[in-house]
């Protein structure tokens, strides 16, 4: 006799079971998958010399060929602390570390060697400044005699340092003089972090003068105070660290908040120069 089993039936038997399966597996292909991605390997172009430069990136994964009976330098970065060493395996492997220079170019270096040829592991590296990461292999041809790499957020970063420093120090304006300048300002209020430290004029203009890291924050718009008590919200340009608001004015308000309002006033002294 036969029995036909209907196949939607096979069908719902084996779904769960397959779907188990899928989802066991799944895990596994997307860790292989980003492993696989994010693999830096060697490219012929970025040799100096024996020295394979890599360009440095959060999570990438740095491919490093070795060799038995030769040692791989891994060169950190100028001035940079190596913090700890770890390796997947390190029965198999020899792995120390080492310096060159002193001072400000004082370089670490991790070197390794395999016992054999066919291993793999993979290698963490973490310092004061970033955490490395790497696959070893070694293989009985030619090994990678160095490698290090190079840094662009670091350059970025000092340009941007740069940048700052060179604004900071441009003049306010120029032809200023001296004996132009009335200091004759209060300040008083609140004492925010962004509170003032002075506030001058030179008979035509206005300037603030603030901490440098106020470029850090929030900026506090800048209010008038006219005679009737009333604030009138004035416009200015920051230059480096000042305010420069192109009027003379009496009383003036920087505040800044809503549910709890920090207020700095700002108020000149002889009241005979001007009005706001």
């Amino acid at each position: 006799m036969r029995i036909t089993i209907p196949i939607l039936a096979v069908l719902a038997c084996a779904t769960p079971a397959m779907a188990a399966t899928s989802q066991k597996a799944s895990p596994v292909r997307a860790v292989a998958a980003a492993n696989r991605l994010a693999t830096v390997e060697p490219t012929p172009g970025m040799f100096v010399n024996a020295r394979q430069l890599y360009v440095w990136s959060e999570g990438s994964v740095y491919h490093a060929y070795t060799a038995p009976g030769m040692v791989t330098d891994i060169a950190l970065q100028p001035g940079e602390a190596l913090i700890a060493v770890a390796a997947g395996d390190t029965a198999r492997w020899v792995i120390g570390d080492t310096t060159s220079g002193s001072g400000e170019t004082k370089q670490t270096h991790i070197l390794v060697k395999p016992f054999a040829a066919g291993l793999s592991t993979n290698l963490v590296i973490t310092t004061d400044r970033r955490t490395y990461h790497l696959r070893l292999s070694s293989n009985s041809g030619p090994a990678m005699a160095a490698l290090a790499w190079s840094y662009p957020q670091d350059g970025l970063l000092a340009l941007k340092r740069q940048a700052a420093v060179a604004e900071a120090a441009k003049p306010i304006v120029s032809g200023l003089a001296v004996e132009q300048l009335h200091f004759d300002y209060g300040i008083s209020g609140d004492k925010p972090h962004w509170r003032p430290i002075r506030a001058f004029d030179d008979g035509r203009q206005t300037f603030i003068e603030f901490l440098p890291n106020i470029a850090n924050g929030e900026a506090p718009p800048l209010f008038l105070i006219g005679a009737e008590g009333k604030a009138e919200l004035v416009n200015f340009r920051m230059q480096g660290r000042f305010y420069v608001v192109d009027r003379i004015f009496n009383v003036a308000e920087l505040r800044l908040g809503t549910k709890k309002q920090q207020v700095v006033r700002i108020t000149r002294g002889d009241g005979k120069r001007g009005r706001s």
